[in-house]
């Protein structure tokens, strides 16, 4: 163990994520961890100490909940990463997987909510249905309530299972849902619609019912003061409580087990804490973190909150406001690596926050930018293994969080329309000049680099801006726009119809402005490319297109494709995909 290099203990050291926990027998656990070399759901019985792994699947399985009484785990099963399958179901105890829902066709996922009388509320999505929400009673053939052909999804099912939540882009646009509460038959019960009809840029989200039976007040978010906060609608009345909770940047939330306050997370300049806001006295009291980023909270029935911490230099941590440990996996504990440095960078389209990681030694130093993917997401202070093996071999390693990055604002997010790709490499752009006249980056030896939304600006990138960039490392990216958007799950159709305004017939100018395929006879570092040849959200066709017009002019590329979805649950192939990338690097970066 002290021969393996300290870049890939971290990816093998065992880790788990947060237990999420039966709300009628919270000592009953799911969580998900890698202790076997591939993510999969386990089985803890708190009162036992018991742990089990649930699911053993050659790619792995990390989508899986409790039933309320915690004597049944339903996960979700496709095919080789393909996130197309059924929900089956093990009783916690153990023993054989069934089909969870007999009569129910494959689909994409679109949301699942389950009832204490046994009832399910399944979410589902195809290329020939749309969405479409189906219940199942104990005993019962599933029954449709809902169908549309744009995205929908499952939001919650109320503690007596009396209305279910719909999250709905009916109005046409992807980025910003509306709300619909219906009964078990699908009869409506209430609307919000922030979107007017698609005509606002307005947001709602499901964070979930009230704990209590008979309770019909519903926890969402909204964003009508620029970003993400929390307020209580009461289906029933319709009364809504603005809860202008005093604090910058996003907040989300979720309810207490006793329905007396709300567990916020609070996230700003990509970092993040918790704290208790109290709906008796309207009071916000702060819960003690370490700083770093919370990528998961929740408050348990005797008060107390576990939460998932971790921050750059620190490896993740299940933690309790009790001052313990919740769970330690056993084995070797992963090395930590630099703290993160913040950069704020005037761009285009105002302040541009990077962070930044430096090895050792004095710079100029070759530097990785590091794109995430999304776009709607963004980099923060957390352990990240990817990045720390870079800077063990002695790179800088810079994350833009681009226009379109949540946790800035609403205005931030919704930037990047109509002109696609092409505003977030703006961003990315301004920092890169930036690391260099700062002496942090030395621009001859400037790396682009990201997987999935990152892996597209990474292409895009190397065809518009050249003369920027030494080299390319693209993983799992759209590579050709419009081949991707005829290949992709409904889903991700419906967000680019958002993003572009229309379909590639209807705005075939945006889209091959911002295809990486219009540009890849411009493309002259040499990139490097891997795929998962079962991704349904960045398919192999279009990588491939892209790929033969590198091999027809004779570019310097290589391609790696490996058997799995978007990205790959096995720790193995993930040491293998780093390993390339970092070998692609030495071999054709000069210096």
């Amino acid at each position: 163990m002290n021969e393996m290099p300290e870049w890939e203990k971290r990816f093998r050291a065992p880790r788990v994520g947060l237990p999420d926990w039966a709300e009628d027998a919270p000592d009953r656990s799911l969580f998900v961890s890698n202790a076997t070399g591939t993510y999969e759901l386990y089985a803890w019985d708190r009162t036992t100490g018991d742990q089990r792994r649930a699911t053993d699947r050659p790619n792995g399985t990390t989508d899986g909940v409790l039933t309320p009484d915690g004597e049944w785990i339903w996960w979700f099963d496709d095919t080789d990463g393909d996130e197309f399958g059924v929900w089956r179901r093990q009783p916690f105890a153990g023993g054989d997987d069934e089909t969870a829902v007999p009569g129910l066709d494959p689909s994409y996922p679109a949301g699942l909510a389950l009832g204490r009388d046994g009832t399910a509320v399944i979410g589902r999505s195809t290329d020939d249905d749309g969405s479409t929400i189906h219940v199942v009673r104990p005993g019962s053939a599933p029954v449709e309530i809902y169908r549309h052909r744009e995205s929908a999804g499952v939001g919650d099912l109320s503690h007596d299972g009396t209305l279910i939540a719909v999250e709905h882009t009916e109005h046409g646009d992807a980025m910003h849902s509306a709300l619909r509460v219906v009964r078990p038959d699908g009869t409506a019960v209430a609307e919000l619609d922030d979107t007017k009809g698609g005509t606002e840029e307005l947001g709602l989200e499901v964070l979930g019912f009230a704990p209590l039976a008979g309770d019909t007040r519903l926890l969402i978010a909204h964003q009508r003061r620029g970003r993400w906060e929390p307020m209580i609608w009461d289906v029933s009345s319709g009364e809504e409580t603005d809860l202008a909770l005093d604090l910058p940047g996003d907040v989300s939330a979720e309810w207490y087990p006793d329905g007396s306050g709300l567990l916020v997370v609070h996230s700003f300049e990509a970092r993040s804490g918790l704290f208790r806001f109290d709906l008796a006295t309207r009071s916000l009291i702060e819960i003690e973190t370490p700083a770093g980023s919370v990528s998961g909270a929740t408050a348990r029935p005797d008060g107390t909150v576990e939460y998932l911490w971790s921050s750059a230099a620190s490896p993740s941590e299940v933690r309790s406001t009790t001052g313990e440990v919740v769970l330690d996996p056993p084995g070797f504990k992963a090395p930590g690596s630099v703290p993160v440095q913040d950069a704020w960078v005037e761009g285009p389209g105002g302040r541009i926050h990077a962070l930044v990681q430096r090895p050792a030694g004095d710079g100029p130093f070759p530097t990785l930018f590091e794109i995430h993917g999304g776009p709607t997401w963004h980099d923060s202070d957390a352990f990240a293994s990817g990045p720390a093996a870079w800077i063990d071999h002695g790179y800088a390693v810079v994350r833009v969080n681009y226009r379109g990055s949540t946790g800035y604002g609403r205005a931030w997010t919704d930037a990047l329309k109509h002109r696609v790709g092409l505003i977030e490499l703006e961003d990315i752009a301004a920092v890169r000049d930036w690391a260099v006249s700062s002496g942090l980056a030395d621009p001859a030896r400037l790396i682009l680099a990201g997987g999935s939304w990152g892996g597209y600006l990474t292409l895009l990138g190397l065809g518009t801006q050249p003369d920027a960039w030494a080299l390319g490392l693209a993983a799992v990216p759209v590579a050709d726009y419009v081949t991707a958007y005829h290949d992709e799950m409904e889903a991700l159709k419906a967000m680019d119809r958002t993003l572009l305004g229309g379909t590639p017939e209807e705005v075939p100018d945006r889209f091959r402005a911002s295809s990486p395929l219009t540009y890849v006879d411009a493309v002259r570092a040499p990139v490097y490319i891997s795929a998962g040849v079962n991704d349904p959200r960045c398919p192999i066709r279009q990588v491939e297109n892209y790929v033969d017009r590198l091999v027809a002019r004779g570019a310097r590329h290589e391609v790696y494709r490996y058997d799995a979805g978007h990205g790959s649950l096995v720790v193995e192939e993930r040491i293998k995909q780093v390993r390339l990338e970092l070998d692609f690097a030495s071999r054709h970066l000069a210096g």
